[in-house]
């Protein structure tokens, strides 16, 4: 019998895993990885929020109830190396990170797939909807998406490796939120009506700046918005309070729209601008393939700059030093450098990187 580790949050999609993988025979242990150390900002954990102890005690409850066993992981430190601490330096240095795929690279794949291997688990399982699959084809494990787009994660898992895909199961392909909770209900798991996580974590009340200033005593320093032939427009409170693409919540008002469209650490500056900045080639790096370990050509493509976005036709090229071009069929809304681009053919997610910031010569709408 297969011995399975898999990840509960506290949730229902995890619960719910952990449920249908001991229902298909599997020797099932549950987990939960205490990611989020609050004592370094002094704050109280927030009732429902990561690492509170109602998330831990829901998921105790139920692998009670189905009668498998729990353990409690601290990560905390790892959790502060490759997901806060990287978080607030990216702010801070005018990006807009998305702490989600680190701590799905570097924790609930990485480290806790090594600490299940050293238990000696076969794999691990986690509520994702997605679906690893081995292509005999290529010779590759490849990520799969599901049929219902609007419950498709695969962005924030783009970063897999081929290690961890021949590790990991995902259960909850092929079903339904609303199956997943009358799953739930039906075999009576106290969380089968538990509203999903929105929230960062570790910021649940979305107050980046506030996070960075007590996390790092980083204290914002006030510059000029400019437009985008350098005219000086108003004064700005601290880049960290700005993303590409924000519109609203300035906090100073011009007599028109205007967005943001570039910040730059080095001259303190925030671009605005009465028409949104879109592109058609964008450059990434740290880049992920997962269904070929390089690229010899350009390669079609859809690919995602955003993760409630829908995708669109692009052309990817083989990396030159280590940075990737992709080029759009038609011009994308410029996203906000930090944030990831993800490629997929068909319902098979090719890979993705981090983007840079825009091709020079590039031009707003």
């Amino acid at each position: 019998m297969k011995k399975v580790l898999v990840g509960m949050s506290g949730g229902v999609d995890s619960s719910a895993a952990a449920l249908l993988l001991k229902q298909q025979g599997y020797e099932v242990t549950g987990c939960t990885m205490r990611l989020y150390d609050n004592s370094v900002t002094d704050e109280e954990y927030p009732e429902g929020g990561c690492c509170s102890l109602s998330d831990v005690e829901d998921a105790k409850s139920v692998c009670r109830k189905i009668g498998i066993e729990h353990l409690t992981f601290n990560f905390t430190d790892d959790f502060a190396k490759y997901v806060m601490t990287p978080f607030a330096e990216s702010y801070i240095n005018g990006y807009t990170p998305n702490p989600c795929i680190e701590c799905n690279k570097h924790l609930k794949f990485g480290a806790l797939l090594r600490r299940a291997q050293l238990l000696g688990f076969d794999y691990i399982a986690t509520g994702h909807y997605a679906k690893s699959e081995f292509d005999e084809k290529c010779g590759r494990w490849l990520l799969k998406r599901p049929a219902d787009r609007k419950k498709d994660q695969t962005y924030v898992l783009y970063n897999m490796s081929q290690a961890e895909l021949s590790h990991t199961l995902f259960p909850l392909f092929g079903l339904e939120k609303s199956q997943i909770r009358e799953l739930a209900e039906k075999n009576g798991l106290v969380n089968s009506r538990k509203p999903d996580s929105q929230d960062i974590c570790f910021v649940p009340d979305g107050d980046h700046s506030g996070f960075i200033k007590r996390y790092t005593g980083y204290v914002p320093r006030s510059g000029d918005f400019i437009d985008p032939d350098g005219n000086k427009l108003g004064t700005h409170c601290g880049i960290i309070n700005y993303t590409v693409g924000q519109r609203r919540g300035l906090g100073v008002t011009f007599g028109k729209p205007v967005y943001v469209t570039e910040k730059n650490s080095d001259r303190n500056t925030v671009t605005l601008s009465e028409r949104e900045l879109t592109v058609n080639e964008l450059h990434l790096n740290n880049i992920n393939l997962i269904t070929a370990d390089t690229l010899s050509e350009p390669v079609g493509v859809t690919a995602k700059i955003r993760y409630s976005t829908r995708e669109q036709a692009a052309v990817i090229f083989p990396p030159e030093n280590g940075i990737m071009r992709i080029i759009f069929d038609e011009p994308v809304r410029s996203p906000a450098p930090g944030q990831a681009c993800v490629f997929y053919d068909s319902d098979t997610v090719v890979g993705g990187g981090v983007i840079m910031k825009p091709a020079a010569g590039q031009s707003s709408m």
